[in-house]
């Protein structure tokens, strides 16, 4: 665990905030340093304080803070890239509500976790942008959360006669194991064909600087993010409620 310094400065993305009274902000930051930390601004509800966007939600931003008895303050805040504009559609915005629920839920307070930073960071890059299928991002960014988390599932062949391929593969839910056509449908598993397998073993097994350089068709996207979806649930036994609502507005 990183110590926290009496001043120290650090990039952070918001993925949490809250009203304090009728003019502060708490504010719930995943930094690269610190991991998860929690620190008040004060006067950032004030539209024109100086700190207002920088510690707005879906916000990354560079602050430099007191700790104080362990209270943590922003006395300076300047944004470097914010993921959320007026307009933004809902399901766009409850999509990125849903990384930063799952930040909230694997990384830990005082501990640095920056591939998983990373992750979150270009995943929201990609969806804010437009420049990927949002199934195809939200599942990237679930299955390889979950093997940055200690989920990693075994993709490299059959559990049971090791054939690494074939026309019908089954993903087990609970142990995250694989099963040929022949050797039969294990119990809570869910069926994939090559395209799914395929992506599946890119998400897991690629360099980070290649994990987003693939596509499926949007009919085998819609179908990956399901998978993941369900894997991650069952892995963690988590209700994650931004994923609740984005399932309750998406048209997929």
């Amino acid at each position: 665990m990183t110590e926290l310094q009496t001043r120290f400065t650090t990039e952070g993305l918001v993925v949490k905030e809250s009203d304090v009274g009728e003019s502060d902000r708490l504010v719930t930051l995943f930094t690269r340093e610190y991991g998860i930390i929690k620190a008040f601004a004060s006067g950032a509800k004030n539209l024109k304080s100086k700190k207002a966007a920088a510690t707005s939600l879906l916000t990354y931003s560079s602050f430099s803070i007191l700790n104080k008895k362990g209270t943590l303050r922003i006395f300076e805040a300047t944004p470097q890239a914010t993921f959320f504009t007026i307009g933004s559609d809902i399901e766009t915005l409850s999509l990125s509500q849903y990384f930063c629920e799952l930040a909230l839920e694997f990384a830990e307070s005082g501990v640095p976790n920056e591939e998983l930073l990373r992750l979150i960071l270009n995943s929201l890059h990609f969806l804010t942008q437009k420049k990927k299928f949002p199934p195809l991002i939200k599942a990237i960014t679930e299955l390889r959360t979950a093997v940055l988390s200690g989920y990693m599932p075994n993709l490299v062949a059959c559990g049971n006669c090791g054939k690494f391929e074939s026309d019908v593969m089954y993903f087990s839910l609970t142990d995250g194991s694989l099963s040929c056509g022949e050797c039969g449908k294990t119990e809570n598993s869910q069926i994939l064909d090559r395209t799914l397998l395929s992506a599946l073993r890119h998400i897991v097994f690629s360099e980070f600087k290649k994990l987003y350089s693939f596509e499926i068709p949007e009919k085998s996207a819609v179908e990956l993010s399901k998978i993941t979806e369900k894997y991650i649930t069952v892995q963690t036994d988590y209700d994650f409620t931004a994923l609740r609502f984005y399932n309750s507005v998406c048209d997929y």
